[in-house]
C-alpha cells in the first residue's frame, strides 16, 4: 500500500466517530449487511442463520490490508450507528468507499455526515477523487452523494451473491 496506512485511528464528525473494525464489531455488520431489509441493496445475501466460517471472515475484517473497515458511533452514546469503508488505490489518489446506516438511525443525516467525514479524511491525505457504488434503485443512497456533489461517471451491474437477482448500478465520483 506504499505509506497510505489504512488502519486510522479515528475520524470525528459533529456527532460520530468513525472508528476502526474489531473482531467484537462483526455481529453488528452482518446485523446491516445481511438483513433482508438494510442490506438490499448491497452485494451480500440475506441470512437465516450465521455461519461460523463466515462468523469468522467478518471478524478479521479490522486486518484486511486492501481495505480499511470502520464503524461509526455516536458521540453521544456510543451506540453503533453503521458501518463505512475505504479502498484507497495503489497511489492513494483515489478512495472508494462505501457505507451503510443501521435503519435505526434512518433519515437522520447520518449517511451525509458518514461520507463527508470520508472525504475529508481522504482530501487530507492527498486524494485526488473519491468514488461510491450506490444501486440505482436505492433512492436514499443515490440522494445522499448528489447532494454532497458526486457526479454519475458509469454504470455497473451485477448478480446478488447466492440468488438469481441481477442489480445495476451507478458508479458516482467526486473529483476533489
Amino acid at each position: 500500500m506504499g505509506g497510505i496506512g489504512l488502519k486510522i485511528e479515528r475520524i470525528e464528525t459533529p456527532r460520530l466517530y468513525l472508528r476502526g473494525f474489531t473482531k467484537e464489531d462483526a455481529r453488528f455488520a452482518i446485523s446491516i449487511w445481511n438483513d433482508p431489509e438494510m442490506g438490499q441493496y448491497l452485494a451480500d445475501p440475506a441470512l437465516g442463520e450465521i455461519d461460523p466460517e463466515y462468523l469468522k471472515e467478518i471478524e478479521g475484517l479490522g486486518e484486511n490490508e486492501r481495505c480499511c473497515y470502520l464503524i461509526s458511533e455516536s458521540k453521544q452514546d456510543g451506540q453503533k450507528i453503521g458501518t463505512c469503508s475505504f479502498i484507497p488505490d495503489k497511489d492513494g489518489l483515489v478512495y472508494d468507499i462505501a457505507y451503510c446506516v443501521h435503519k435505526n438511525y434512518w433519515r437522520r443525516g447520518y449517511a451525509t455526515e458518514m461520507v463527508q467525514g470520508m472525504v475529508e479524511y481522504a482530501r487530507r491525505r492527498g486524494a485526488k477523487k473519491i468514488t461510491v457504488v450506490v444501486d440505482k434503485e436505492n433512492a436514499g443512497s443515490n440522494a445522499v452523494v448528489r447532494k454532497l456533489g458526486f457526479t454519475v461517471a458509469g454504470e455497473s451491474a451485477y448478480r446478488k451473491r447466492g440468488t438469481q437477482r441481477m442489480c445495476s448500478d451507478y458508479k458516482y465520483e467526486l473529483v476533489l
